[in-house]
């Protein structure tokens, strides 16, 4: 639990804050443009956070940007820390800082696509 503390949970934590990104501003934009309105509308009544995520959203992206900078440095601080020396520890120890890595590249990814449909899309696109 502790190696997971360490390696795994900063880039865990910012997954789900970038995700809550996506749930706000790109999967609304993606049901209008498939023409899925009245699917829109019945997600917006049956999850009110969602509309509440939605007009909050310049703060939820302030908040997510900064758990994705802090799990960045989080793993940029720890690149060269030992890995212990019993080897099924040392292979749990590799597989946990790549498995961090690929989770804060999906939040990164989460996070640039949420705001491109936050903030650009509907200049760009109407």
């Amino acid at each position: 639990m502790r190696l997971f503390a360490r390696e795994g949970l900063a880039p865990t934590v910012a997954l789900f804050a970038s995700t809550s990104t996506l749930l706000c501003c790109a999967l609304p934009a993606l049901l209008i443009a498939f023409g899925a309105g009245a699917v829109m509308a019945g997600l917006t009544a049956n999850v009110p956070g969602l509309i509440w995520l939605t007009e909050r959203k310049t703060a939820l992206f302030l908040v997510s940007g900064a758990l994705l900078v802090l799990a960045g440095y989080m793993r940029w601080r720890s690149r060269n820390a030992p890995c212990p020396i019993d080897p099924a520890q040392a292979r749990a120890c590799t597989r946990m800082r790549k498995i961090g890595g690929v989770i804060l590249w999906i939040a990164v990814g989460a996070y640039l696509v949420g705001g491109f449909f936050a903030f650009f899309a509907a200049d760009l696109l109407l």
